[in-house]
């Protein structure tokens, strides 16, 4: 689960790292009255669950409480498309107006799991400022990494380590140090997936400072973080991911219109290749689950049905826990309910098979069974 910047930064300041002053707002007339209270100049900030808003013209300087207004004005209500975004864009309903803040120099830092290390690694960069991708392709040698082994935690002379090799002059190893040791604590504290700050500015009175904040939070941890789970905007979540997620069923939207239905994520990603492979555009990623039922079933493939732009539908399951007659019960009840005629392709295996197919036969649908994968990949490419 993704936060808010604002919500990050209110996280971090609860912790102890020092964030600039800053008013959330919604409105125009809001915007200019927070400006005016932080001296007359700041900067408006778009709060989307989306990367490269600068670019995008997502964030804003401005000079006077009429300047603020009027580009609070051009953002509020709008859809901002960045890189991060997709086309449609995610929809700006939130500024935070920030005190501008004199920067000296730009750090990046940040917490992620590293899946070769198996477990969490602190990162750092002197270029901070920018994209950590474009540094990453453009000057590799200035991203230092310390994994952390999770029974020791981060040690001093990580810190010490990764603060000398930002250039860190000695009075301001200590308290880059801090900042990383709380964003350990708050990483861990939290589940976090990923905190990064970018970034993090020396200002001219020698002080350290997140000017910007990107928290994200371990979905399946959220049952221990009721607080947590009282930040969800689900504004800016795709809206069939959301109800997915709702339904406590994985579904990722992609861009084709293949929609797909499979029990069991490692299965699913095998139906996605081929399907691939055979010329199919897959339009979802999507992992019933082994245990559920036939309304989890008619309710994700309801999902899948209410996409505009699927034209078929690839089921590809493995009855074990979840039965094939399960599973065709659920298939039949969401094209009953939906009034969709659109071709199927079925593999399945395993428990109750012949039952399961027997029920897709008789229930008048456009149904095409298929023996192997390579077969239903090849007989989805071909459907219309």
């Amino acid at each position: 689960m993704k936060l808010h910047e604002y919500q990050a930064k209110e996280i971090l300041s609860r912790y102890g790292i020092v964030i600039p002053r800053g008013i959330l707002v919604s409105t125009p007339q809001e915007a200019g009255k927070a400006t005016e209270e932080l001296g007359g100049a700041a900067v408006l900030k778009a709060q989307v669950h989306a990367g490269g808003r600068g670019k995008a013209g997502g964030i804003k300087l401005v000079r006077s409480v009429a300047e603020a207004e009027r580009e609070a004005q051009t953002l509020l209500g709008q859809n901002l498309v960045t890189h991060q975004s997709g086309p449609q864009g995610v929809p700006v309903n939130s500024l935070l107006v920030e005190e501008l803040a004199d920067i000296q120099r730009e750090l990046y830092l940040a917490l992620t799991i590293d899946r070769g290390f198996g477990g969490p690694v602190l990162i750092g960069s002197p270029s901070g400022g920018i994209a950590i991708e474009e540094v990453a392709a453009s000057n590799p040698e200035s991203i230092h990494t310390e994994p952390i082994e999770p029974v020791l935690g981060l040690m001093p002379y990580q810190t010490r380590r990764l603060a000398a090799r930002l250039g860190l002059e000695p009075e301001l190893s200590r308290p880059a140090a801090q900042v990383m040791n709380l964003l350990y604590r708050i990483f861990t504290d939290n589940d976090c997936s990923l905190i990064e700050i970018n970034p993090l500015i020396i200002t001219g009175d020698r002080r350290v400072v997140a000017l910007d904040a990107k928290m994200e939070v371990e979905d399946e941890s959220l049952f221990r973080h009721a607080d947590l789970q009282q930040l969800r905007d689900r504004a800016q979540e795709d809206e069939l991911e959301a109800e997915a997620a709702d339904q406590d069923i994985a579904y990722v939207n992609l861009e084709g219109n293949v929609g797909c239905l499979v029990n069991g994520a490692g299965l699913a990603m095998a139906t996605l290749d081929v399907a691939s492979a055979a010329g199919a555009a897959p339009a979802n990623f999507l992992d019933v689950g082994g245990g559920a039922d036939a309304e989890k079933v008619a309710k994700a493939v309801g999902i899948i049905l209410s996409d505009p732009k699927v034209t078929r539908v690839l089921v590809n399951v493995f009855g074990g826990i979840l039965r094939c007659d399960v599973a065709a019960r659920g298939i039949v009840l969401a094209y009953q309910r939906s009034g969709a005629r659109l071709p199927l392709v079925v593999r399945m295996l395993g428990t109750n098979v012949e039952e399961g197919k027997e029920i897709l036969a008789d229930s008048g649908l456009a149904v095409t069974f298929a023996s192997t994968l390579t077969d239903a990949a090849q007989a989805i490419q071909q459907a219309n």
